[in-house]
């Protein structure tokens, strides 16, 4: 069992350092949303390579920083019996959810998308617009990323649920070790 949580630990620290490093993609935003805004309309200048960072980073916020926020249940949950459940009865619905919803929906997005990115890299596909970004096909690339960070950090749910399952009980949470780092 002790190898089941060193997975675990090392799914979530792989996480906690993705979400971390992307957060800052939402200082950029801000950032450049700013400059967009006072180029415009107090100088009249604009750039269309500039306003689509700003989309990018927002796609990469959400694709890349899912599996994060997954990590610190931070995405919606319909709570209408999960509460009042004891730590046990939480773990098999955190596993059936993991099992049954979040892999397959984590797997499907992958396979959909493999094909769909792959076209995009083969053309290197570049932006519509004219000044636009010539990386599309990067920015696509997120998208598989997402189903597979996704898929490990449904298996480090799915064994955090299986050790509380089988009474065994847990390490700190990888952020508290990360903290200590």
């Amino acid at each position: 069992m002790n190898s089941l949580q060193t997975i675990a630990n090392t799914i979530d620290i792989i996480n906690e350092y993705i979400g971390r490093a992307i957060a800052w993609f939402t200082l950029a935003m801000v950032l450049l949303t700013f400059a967009v805004v006072v180029l415009r309309y107090a100088f009249n200048l604009g750039w269309i390579a500039m306003q689509e960072t700003v989309t990018y980073l927002h796609a990469l916020v959400f694709m890349l920083g899912a599996a994060y926020t997954l990590k610190h249940n931070g995405h919606v949950r319909v709570d209408i019996f999960y509460s009042k459940l004891g730590v046990r009865g939480r773990a098999w619905v955190d596993l059936a959810g993991a099992l049954l919803l979040l892999l397959p929906v984590a797997g499907f997005i992958l396979w959909v998308s493999w094909g769909y990115v792959g076209s995009s890299w083969s053309l290197l596909e570049g932006s519509r617009e004219q000044g636009g970004l010539p990386g599309v096909f990067l920015l696509k690339s997120a998208i598989p990323a997402l189903g597979i960070l996704l898929i490990l950090q449904g298996v480090s749910q799915a064994i955090r649920s299986l050790l509380v399952i089988s009474g065994h009980t847990a390490e700190p949470e990888p952020s508290e070790q990360i903290a200590e780092l």
